[in-house]
């Protein structure tokens, strides 16, 4: 008995000596990670002519055309075992001449506001919309107002980001749905217009744009819509309280064209011992034309293109494939992403993890991830590793627009989750250009995908799925 004793004491003594060896390799080697990509990277250098050579690179544009050439080059520099294109049909907005806005105080009175076109929306008359205003906290006040109340008016959305969410994702879906679908809903109230409160926690003169949509709305019956910087609505907001029946104008002539041919960038290391198994990096390589997308999303596409470097660099071979997918139009229509997850479909490919970068380059926190409680114990036994990183959060619930159609069956998604508080300072407008992205912020977020990709790869998940898990995205 004694001897039986014996032995599972020795046993128990080489599996701790067994982890305990696995944790000071795990350690050493995300170590080499974070040192090459602080002493030794190449993401900033990336954004840099993403950012400054190229600029903003809205949808079947010409700088979305010049990003994906650049891209694939630099991804060919590196070695991978195979770099393609994959096509993908596009929209085509234009914003054409810029905005113009004002409102008018009075006879001959006026004031100029600053004002920028959604994403996706018609343009004014070629003599421009003038009309009264009407303010609404939200869709839902529409109904309260009913048609009576607006028909013929500009419908003003003045529904703020609230500034008590820590978690500032938060405060912007919660009242993102005002630009998203609020013409649409107010053009059946027979609205001639809208102007949507930027979704902006800072009080500035910089109207943030992005995607709006019209829905099943009759041609004929679409309105304008624009966005309107935060301290012009807060102008706009205080003088109607004493002047209802004040009247704005504005003028805009932006255009909807066919749609175009683009593409998917994707780079790809083949793995070594389950090549069949694929994990994805990825980020969009679109952006809205305002600036130049430094943060929404280049620090996503050069972090991710910075990953697959950090390997070749650091001369470890993954088991498992390893892809960099840059996705295309993500801003105004997720083809990009549909297209990718449509082709992996059809090729009954096994993605095992996907991992997206599109919350800005500022400091990691940590990741978010949608997957099942089996999955989710084993992430949680490497946090561990990342805390001398300061990376402490790992959250039920995450992922990223791109990689959402890939879910589903044994995948696993993961968001990287930066410090988000300033990121709505610059989110689709026209300070989101690269001397707001800080070098070395940028080069610790790329060091840590780097590391969890290799966790990943190294140590797999045991099988589940994920459609159990109560997590959101």
């Amino acid at each position: 008995m004694k001897s039986f004793y014996t032995v599972l004491s020795l046993l128990f003594i080489c599996l701790g000596t067994s982890a305990q060896t696995n944790s000071a390799e795990d350690s050493l080697n995300i170590r080499k990670i974070y040192d090459m990509s602080l002493l030794n990277g190449k993401s900033y250098d990336w954004l840099d002519h993403l950012s400054n050579e190229i600029g903003g690179r809205l949808s079947g544009s010409y700088g979305a055309e010049q990003a994906v050439e650049y891209t694939k080059a630099e991804l060919e520099k590196l070695g991978l075992d195979k770099v393609w294109l994959q096509p993908v049909m596009v929209p085509k907005w234009t914003r054409g001449e810029r905005e113009f806005a004002y409102v008018q105080t009075g006879p001959g009175e006026t004031r100029n506001v600053n004002i920028t076109a959604l994403g996706g929306s018609i343009a004014t008359p070629a003599g421009g919309t003038k009309a009264e205003v009407i303010e609404v906290q939200g869709i839902e006040q529409l109904k309260e107002y009913g048609r009576e109340n607006i028909e013929g008016k500009i419908v003003f959305y003045n529904r703020p980001m609230r500034a008590d969410h820590i978690q500032t994702f938060e405060a912007y879906s919660g009242c993102v749905d005002q630009r998203y679908s609020g013409a649409m809903e107010a053009a059946k109230y027979g609205a001639v217009g809208v102007i949507v409160r930027s979704m902006n926690l800072r009080m500035d003169d910089l109207p943030h744009t992005g995607s709006m949509i019209y829905g099943d709305t009759p041609i004929n019956d679409r309105i304008p819509a624009a966005a309107i910087s935060t301290n012009d609505a807060a102008y706009l907001s205080s003088i109607l309280k004493i002047q209802n029946d004040l009247e704005l104008y504005f003028k805009m002539s932006c255009e909807q064209h066919e749609d175009v041919q683009s593409y998917n960038v994707i780079g790809e290391i083949t793995g070594s011992e389950s090549p069949e198994e694929i994990m994805v990096v990825g980020g969009h390589l679109d952006s809205w034309d305002l600036g130049d997308g430094s943060h929404d999303d280049g620090a996503g596409v050069v972090q991710s293109m910075e990953v697959l470097r950090l390997f070749k660099e650091v001369g470890y071979k993954p088991k498992k494939t390893l892809r960099v997918v840059l996705f295309m139009n993500e801003e105004n229509g997720l083809r990009g992403g549909n297209k990718y997850a449509e082709v992996a479909k059809s090729k009954s490919e096994d993605h095992v993890f996907a991992l997206e970068s599109d919350a800005g380059g500022f400091t990691p926190r940590g990741f978010g991830f949608t997957s099942t409680e089996e999955q989710y114990n084993k992430i949680l036994s490497w946090k561990s590793l990342f805390k001398p990183y300061l990376i402490h959060y790992f959250e039920r619930g995450g992922g990223g627009a791109d990689i959402s159609p890939l879910k589903g069956g044994k995948t696993v998604l993961a968001g990287l989750r930066p410090d988000s508080q300033r990121y709505f300072d610059h989110h689709h407008a026209a300070n989101d250009t690269f001397e707001h992205v800080n070098k070395r912020e940028l080069e610790l977020g790329a060091a840590t995908m780097a590391s969890l990709v290799y966790l990943v790869d190294k140590y797999g998940f045991e099988s589940g799925n994920n459609e159990t898990d109560k997590g959101t995205e």
